[in-house]
């Protein structure tokens, strides 16, 4: 987050900016949590159609319990402080 509006924000907001790997699908929180759970769901379905497979990730999103992205976002957390332990090395 180099932008002038992002860092004016997070100085407003008193976030502290981590390093972190350029690029890393343990960091990454699409990788992490959202996709992840998703490729789980779709494992193994096959579709006929763009639509259809349209319709089975609208009715997984769907699906979801309330406090899906709230307990997401506590797991990338721990995740992330893993990370920083060992330096950006690869987690399991």
């Amino acid at each position: 987050h180099t932008s002038v509006l992002s860092m004016s924000k997070f100085n407003e907001l008193k976030y502290k900016l981590l390093d972190h790997p350029p690029y890393s699908p343990d960091l990454a929180p699409s990788d992490f949590y959202l996709f992840r759970n998703l490729k789980q769901f779709l494992r193994g379905k096959h579709f006929l159609s763009n639509e259809e497979a349209k319709a089975a990730v609208e009715a997984y999103f769907a699906d979801l319990p309330e406090t899906h992205f709230r307990e997401g976002t506590k797991l990338l957390e721990s995740h992330w402080a893993k990370c920083i332990e060992v330096n950006g090395d690869y987690i399991e």
